[in-house]
């Protein structure tokens, strides 16, 4: 393959109606998939600005070490690439940088695998500052390991004394190039994270409730549909990567700010779990987590384990309610039975029609009722940061002095007030025992919840 056809090909993705073919390898000892196989490879590949003209899958006992797929194999994705004129050959799995090489020489065109093809989706579809920090770091730390095969053309003995030709100089000043930009990616993210953090702590005496769930899988649209306000919603996959926040207001004039946060996908690239960690601290620092389910998809039972992974992976701890959306696309009822007698404490609901809308409200109401407490302490006047404790993670409804000591009466929640019984108990002092569940919801606030 020529230079000028690398050239087009690697420009390939950034083009609109590339003729795509689509590649993937089943092992054996991997469990039968219950949607068509590269069905959500076409997904992404359509998300991308890709046309799908040719579908090859292939099953082995191990994956090939030179080709991944086997040489036989790669020479029928050639001739399929050929006869259908496609400009990409796209892979359902992550290769090596070797494999990509030796796989775009046989077959004479652009191969792309899936997390570059996931990070290119991710660069589209930024759209704030922080989210395209975020996917640009990830794309470096994803190129750093493919820099040598820019460079084959050139003459590159590595490690032998008096054999270091200009290739292997060419590397190391790229590779110094990248770990600078990557260094100065993370820096601002850094401030970004911060950023966040402030503007996170002006609602933290709120009940703080995060959208999670598969990409695609309506949280855009119910969030839209809880609060009635409006919401980016577009139905491709990744349409949303910047964190949305608004204000619900629940029965009883409570009110929680509502989070919508990236999708998640089967085999993310750790590159961007790790690039995304601070966006995703919005659900790992949530108080409640609404797992939102595709109930219409025919793989919702693995969409709902990718998703229980990847949040045990960031550490998310709060209760998860889950959420079965989109029922009013399924025709057959029996689909939702088997999900629900899975699951029978899920929420049955539709973004579309408003179906189970009030039923999630009343539900996440009644946690919120079961999650604060009321704490009526008597402490002495220099526990400052027992004090500072309370008054930053709760609502102090009111303080007064007797003598030396401070009397607090507050409402906080009953994960931070696990808190303030730890420091009381560093003090030395009785464990806060808390009173009968607060009945009051936290005051109106000035926040829009707008991010």
């Amino acid at each position: 393959m020529s230079g000028a056809e690398r050239k087009r090909g690697a420009e390939a993705l950034d083009e609109q109606e590339q003729r795509v073919v689509l590649v993937g390898l089943r092992l054996h000892k991997d469990p039968e998939p219950v949607e068509e196989p590269l069905a959500e490879l076409a997904r992404l590949a359509h998300t991308a600005g890709g046309a799908v003209v040719g579908r090859a899958v292939q099953r082995r006992h191990k994956r090939d070490p030179k080709y991944f797929i086997g040489k036989g194999k790669a020479e029928e994705v050639a001739l399929l690439a050929r006869a259908e004129d496609a400009q990409l050959v796209l892979f359902d799995n992550d290769l090596s940088p070797a494999q990509e090489r030796n796989l775009e020489e046989l077959i004479g065109c652009s191969v792309v695998d899936r997390s570059r093809l996931i990070l290119d989706i991710f660069a589209q579809r930024a759209r704030s500052r922080e989210s395209r920090l975020q996917v640009e770091l990830a794309q470096l730390r994803y190129t750093r390991s493919r820099l040598k095969r820019m460079w084959t053309h050139l003459e590159r003995l590595e490690g032998a004394i008096g054999t270091r030709g200009p290739g292997e100089k060419q590397i190391e000043e790229d590779r110094r190039l990248v770990d600078r930009r990557i260094q100065q990616l993370s820096n601002a993210l850094e401030l970004e994270g911060r950023r966040r953090t402030t503007r996170s702590s002006s609602r933290s005496e709120f009940f703080k409730v995060s959208l999670v769930g598969y990409t695609n899988a309506g949280k855009s649209t119910l969030l839209r549909a809880l609060t009635g306000q409006a919401a980016f919603v577009e139905d491709k996959l990744f349409a949303t990567l910047d964190t949305q926040t608004r204000a619900w207001e629940l029965p009883g004039n409570q009110r929680v700010f509502l989070s919508d946060t990236v999708g998640f996908i089967r085999d993310l690239p750790h590159h961007l779990v790790a690039s995304f960690r601070s966006t995703l601290s919005e659900a790992a620092d949530a108080d409640l987590l609404l797992h939102v389910v595709d109930a219409s998809n025919q793989d919702a039972a693995g969409h709902i384990r990718v998703v229980e992974k990847v949040l045990d992976e960031i550490g998310a701890t709060a209760p998860r309610l889950l959420v079965f959306n989109k029922v009013d696309a399924i025709d057959n009822r029996m689909q939702v039975a088997a999900l629900l007698g899975a699951h029978p404490r899920a929420i049955e609901a539709s973004a579309h029609d408003g179906t189970g809308v009030e039923a999630l409200a009343a539900s996440v109401s009644a946690t919120v009722q079961e999650a604060f407490v009321e704490l009526a302490l008597r402490v002495p006047a220099g526990a400052g940061r027992l004090l500072a404790l309370i008054a930053e993670h709760g609502n102090v409804l009111e303080r007064s002095y007797d003598g030396d000591e401070v009397i607090v009466r507050a409402r906080i929640s009953r994960r931070d007030n696990l808190r303030v019984e730890k420091e009381m108990r560093r003090m030395g002092l009785v464990a806060a025992q808390p009173e009968t569940p607060a009945a009051e919801p936290p005051g109106p606030t000035s926040l829009d919840g707008e991010e």
